[in-house]
């Protein structure tokens, strides 16, 4: 047992340091002198700032003043009023068909007591056979085309709003006239074949504005890049394929003169300004082939050059007309001619100058001085677009020492005498591009 005289445990224990209570600092009083110290750090700190931010706003207003001096100048949109309002598309009525001599002998198949076909209801029938491609193959066994098959199947096609049996119709249309482009047509008789006045009847229809050669280019309306303008029907694809193909049979009959087929090739040439029609560019240049091809040899030059002066003539030459020359983008040499042609004769409608050769042109480039502050620039770098399409794609005048040498001074004209702190509209444009094509020529 513990003895209760020892010591306890706590008496060993350390005794608590109390800590003294923490004397209270006497406030600092705050002098003048404090007072004017902390003022003058305040206003070094904001006009450091003033500085710093001054220095930002110069830095942003030089690299402002080199994007103006080197950035090149948005082009504007391209694209003009192609078609207006159109008509409201004519629902005929075929009662030929009901004798037509592929109904009749239907009718009298013994097939028919299974269908129970009415007469009164042979047009309807007959649509679900040209739905299904039964008609075609009824076609390839009768081995005739009736008139009165073709004209209906040809209005379908032009002017149904149904878009299955518009797409059946012009399907049938461009097998008819493939097979009639081959050797062995004879083998089908088509006793009707569409006329270039049935295709420009309906454009016509459809709203087509470019049909008269009494509207100049000055009259032709731009359509805003973000508006929504009156334009064709659906069936305009279909009268392209169909155009195109009728172009292919001239071997095996004509259906279009010399001059119809020049207005049919301008007109499908004018489409590709209708911003609304950019889905069918690749319809529309395969269009453009097949009526280059149309032509004899003999014809070629004579047609490629008309096709040009009217296109010249009627479409505006502005930024279009370059859209207009770019899209002849075949690499044949006919294509390549016409690229030539066509830029050529916009640029001699720009100048609206007389000028009968390309030296006379040249000239009149380089009379032009770009370092006058009323120059318009923006029409300056169409001129040279138009001057490098047609002399690139003209062989003849490749070859020529003494074009090649007036195109190089216009161009430098251009490249040398706009310097790069010109800030006119399209001043860096048009000497960018005198430069790279200067230099593309003396490269080669």
């Amino acid at each position: 047992m513990a003895n209760i005289y020892e010591p306890l445990d706590f008496e060993f224990e350390e005794p608590f340091r109390i800590s003294p209570p923490p004397t209270k600092k006497k406030k600092k009083l705050i002098g003048l002198d404090d007072l004017l110290v902390d003022y003058e750090k305040e206003q070094k700190r904001l006009n450091d700032k003033k500085s710093k931010q001054k220095k930002i706003r110069k830095v942003c207003d030089a690299e402002q003043e080199i994007s103006q001096i080197n950035g090149d100048e948005e082009m504007p949109f391209w694209g003009i009023q192609v078609f207006g309002n159109q008509e409201k598309l004519p629902q005929q009525v075929y009662p030929e068909i009901q004798s037509s001599k592929l109904l009749q002998s239907f009718m009298k198949h013994k097939i028919n007591s299974l269908v129970e076909l009415n007469i009164e209801r042979g047009e309807n029938f007959l649509q679900g056979l040209l739905a299904d491609g039964w008609l075609l193959h009824l076609i390839y066994t009768s081995g005739c085309v009736e008139k009165s098959i073709a004209t209906w199947t040809f209005n379908l096609m032009l002017y149904s709003s149904k878009l299955e049996l518009m797409e059946a119709a012009c399907e049938f249309w461009c097998t008819i006239l493939s097979h009639k482009a081959k050797a062995d047509s004879s083998s089908i008789k088509i006793e009707w074949l569409p006329t270039y006045s049935d295709l420009e009847s309906a454009l016509q229809t459809y709203g087509f504005l470019l049909d008269s050669t009494s509207r100049h280019s000055s009259d032709v309306d731009m359509v805003p890049a973000d508006s929504v303008a009156a334009g064709p029907p659906q069936n305009i694809r279909s009268w392209i394929k169909c155009a195109t193909f009728c172009f292919q049979i001239r071997n095996a009959h004509i259906i279009f003169s010399t001059q119809e087929a020049e207005d049919l090739l301008v007109i499908i040439i004018s489409l590709v300004l209708d911003r609304q029609l950019l889905g069918l560019t690749k319809l529309l240049s395969g269009g453009m082939l097949s009526a280059i091809n149309f032509f004899s040899d003999e014809e070629w030059l004579d047609s490629c050059k008309k096709v040009a002066k009217s296109l010249a003539y009627r479409l505006p030459c502005d930024i279009n007309c370059l859209r207009v020359v770019e899209s002849i983008t075949g690499v044949d040499q006919r294509s390549k001619q016409l690229r030539s042609a066509v830029a050529f004769q916009f640029l001699v409608t720009c100048l609206d100058e007389k000028v009968c050769d390309a030296e006379e042109t040249l000239r009149l480039l380089i009379s032009i001085n770009v370092k006058d502050k009323k120059c318009d620039l923006f029409k300056m770098y169409i001129y040279l677009s138009l001057a490098e399409n047609w002399l690139s794609f003209d062989t003849m005048l490749k070859d020529k020492a003494v074009v090649r040498e007036l195109w190089g001074v216009c161009l430098r004209n251009c490249s040398c005498g706009i310097t790069i702190t010109d800030l006119r509209s399209y001043a860096s444009n048009v000497r960018s591009k005198a430069s790279y094509l200067l230099q593309g020529g003396t490269s080669k």
